[in-house]
């Protein structure tokens, strides 16, 4: 088990567990902060965060701007990622493939999953995340595919 998933599994149901454990996150990966997110639940081939519109990710429209969506689903992909692969691996994000569907006018959450279930850990290969991210009408407003290289420890 990861330690990203032992912390998660001490503090989610916690009295601001959840809050806790983002802030911890946010301290290994600072660059992610600038989102302001929230774990919600998280679980090998489930990561779930909220992000809230607030004025650090507006773009010029008022609405939530295209980065700060890839900013979530790179943090929620790499999340799952790190909790779902095996302790003899490891993982790195090779590239990621956006689509901006709708504007993003309110709060939103990210859901990444893995596109193949029962994935064939081997010595070396791509795993691809798929990342929703929807809209408080739960209409999806952004997607991507994140392809994670994974490898076996040295």
């Amino acid at each position: 088990m990861s330690q990203a998933l032992k912390i998660w599994n001490t503090l989610a149901n916690k009295p601001a567990g959840k809050w806790t454990f983002s802030k911890m996150l946010c301290l290994k990966a600072p660059y992610f902060s600038s989102i302001s997110p929230l774990f919600e639940r998280l679980e090998p081939e489930y990561c779930e965060i909220r992000m809230k519109k607030h004025r650090a990710v507006l773009n010029h429209l008022g609405t939530v701007h295209a980065i700060a969506m890839c900013n979530m689903a790179e943090l929620a992909g790499g999340t799952m990622t790190d909790v779902t692969v095996p302790a003899t691996h490891r993982w790195i994000p090779k590239g990621m493939q956006v689509e901006y569907l709708k504007k993003a006018n309110t709060d939103l959450v990210a859901v990444a999953t893995p596109l193949q279930v029962n994935f064939p850990w081997n010595a070396g290969s791509d795993y691809l995340v798929q990342v929703e991210v929807k809209d408080t009408s739960q209409d999806v407003v952004f997607r991507a595919i994140i392809t994670m290289w994974v490898s076996a420890k040295k």
